[in-house]
């Protein structure tokens, strides 16, 4: 990526705001085993709450985004940091299953506040670069999971009480917000920087397909992270640690593909890049379904993070090309409303998994990625060349992204 249109400080300052934000949303999928071991909440009670954490973020975050585009307000990213963890922190202590639903719903409206308005940042301090934006598109895809990775020993070690314990890291990160992102962001007085966002016209029909694209990969994503672990303890006859650590393996190679799909859209063209990821999804969850072993799963759990993964900071920086004057509404969409719309098919894979079993739940999954790559094959990318283009010039970027492949 170019020094001249990149502020790194900017971009990791960012990234790492969104690694302790994405925490908290990394932390509800990890409960969900310690919730039905210690309450004995059924599969669609769990998936619940999953819909607890998305419900009031997918309804939110495109209202956050439109405020913001009238004025900036970046206030909103400390403080949704800590809704966000005050609400997942306190659900420990709560024993009844409607506090604990309202507890993870604040939460989400906690992410909901923090997500558009990073995002706004993020796109100024990375420019135009498609791998920028994927380091902050990654720093959310750590912080997911690392939740996992954190509340699973976590809660082994001191119950569910021990989600008290999250709240600190976002009273650290919300603190060294307050002091430094204005200047990291805009520079120091009297050597203001250049603010880079996109121009151009709103193009809203390539934006709702789009739209349409990123929710049916969140209904795969959610999917996955509902039931993964579960999936495995109950369906593979693995312990809840061996659990735990396929939702963290799913979610570190996750991490793996989001670079890769930011790298692959600055080289190859950006709906290649998703369609790529598309692609690989399709045997990864068939994988995942038929392996007659939890090694085997776990092999293609690595392939299915990074397949998942790969379309997602594409997308962000993708929706707001296609809206350059509604860059907070896009990110709330894109980030937020069509991410999180995912999350409102959980309980009905859950109740098919109550009915049936999570195999056969998780088998609807598979026709998911071939859908999404459907929906890509009419979309054109505003922008043609990539950012870096392969010799050949604008005829390969252009070959590149209205090709399906």
């Amino acid at each position: 990526m170019s020094a001249a249109r990149v502020n790194r400080r900017g971009v990791a300052l960012m990234s790492s705001a969104h690694v302790v934000d994405d925490l908290y949303q990394g932390v509800v999928p990890a409960l969900l085993p310690f919730l039905v071991a210690e309450r004995n909440y059924s599969y669609a009670a769990v998936a619940g709450l999953t819909l607890a954490a998305t419900v009031l973020s997918s309804v939110a975050q495109p209202a956050f985004g439109w405020l913001g585009d009238r004025r900036p307000r970046r206030w909103m990213i400390p403080v949704g940091m800590l809704i966000a963890a005050v609400g997942v922190g306190l659900v420990g202590l709560m024993g009844d299953y409607v506090t604990t639903w309202l507890l993870i719903a604040v939460s989400g409206l906690g992410v909901a506040a923090f997500h558009p308005e990073a995002a706004r940042a993020a796109r100024q301090a990375s420019g135009d670069s498609n791998r920028a934006m994927s380091v902050f598109a990654l720093g959310g895809n750590i912080g997911f999971a690392l939740g996992a990775l954190i509340a699973t020993p976590l809660l082994l070690a001191t119950g569910l009480r021990g989600t008290v314990l999250l709240i600190i890291p976002a009273i650290v990160m919300a603190g060294i917000l307050v002091l430094r992102l204005g200047t990291v962001l805009d520079g120091r007085a009297g050597a203001k920087r250049p603010v880079r966002l996109p121009s151009g016209t709103d193009n809203w029909p390539a934006f709702l397909q789009l739209t349409a694209v990123v929710v049916v990969r969140s209904i795969l994503f959610f999917g996955l992270t509902s039931f993964l672990a579960l999936y495995f303890i109950h369906e593979l006859g693995v312990d809840v640690v061996t659990g735990g650590a396929a939702l963290t393996v799913f979610l570190l190679s996750g991490a793996v593909g989001t670079l890769l799909g930011g790298w692959l859209a600055d080289r190859a063209g950006r709906l290649r890049s998703i369609r790529v990821g598309f692609v690989l999804a399709i045997p990864a969850v068939a994988g995942i379904v038929l392996a007659p072993n939890w090694p085997v799963a776990m092999g293609f759990t690595v392939l299915a993070g990074v397949a998942v993964f790969m379309p997602f900071a594409v997308f962000v920086i993708l929706g707001q090309d296609y809206l350059p004057n509604r860059i907070g509404t896009a990110s709330g969409v894109t980030v937020g409303l069509a991410v999180t719309v995912g999350g409102l098919f959980s309980p009905l894979l859950g109740a098919i998994a109550d009915a049936t079993s999570l195999r056969a739940a998780l088998s609807i999954l598979i026709g998911l990625p071939i859908i999404a790559l459907l929906l890509t094959i009419s979309l054109k990318d505003p922008r043609r060349e990539p950012r870096h283009p392969r010799p050949g010039g604008a005829a390969t970027a252009e070959a590149a992204d209205e090709g399906v492949l």
